[in-house]
């Protein structure tokens, strides 16, 4: 019998492979719950982006369709309600607040009928890119 076979059959370092894997298991289905939380978290982030560039191209042509802001401005709102939901992340839900006030401040310049700052929004939805991605 071959040095290399144990009395089962197996290979001794395919048993150590398969010691090793049970070993690293646990650290991997923890491992495999950070990778799941920055997907969705990226994904998230993906979502509000498109939801900001559609605000901005809303009021960018605001003399076209005047509706379109206020529809993509609460399409936003929704999708951050959502998040703050489904986040438990602490610099998550600060990112979601901060973008919550910038939403606040440019349906008040809405209501006002003032041209809003759109700059402060798409910080603000930098800052929750960082975070998921940071």
């Amino acid at each position: 019998m071959p040095d290399s076979i144990t009395r089962a059959g197996i290979t001794r370092p395919a048993a150590l492979a398969v010691v090793a894997l049970i070993a690293v298991l646990p650290l991997s289905v923890v491992s495999c719950s950070a990778v799941q939380k920055a997907i969705d978290c990226g994904n998230t982030a993906v979502t509000i982006t498109g939801d900001v560039n559609d605000v901005v191209s809303a009021f960018n042509n605001a003399s076209n369709d005047a509706a379109a802001a206020g529809q993509s401005l609460q399409k936003l709102k929704n999708d951050l309600d959502q998040l703050s939901k489904n986040s438990s992340n602490t610099d998550v839900g600060k990112a979601v607040s901060d973008l919550n006030t910038q939403v606040d401040k440019l349906q008040q310049a809405v209501n006002n009928k003032q041209v809003p700052d759109l700059k402060p929004l798409g910080d603000a939805a930098g800052n929750l890119t960082k975070v998921c991605t940071g």
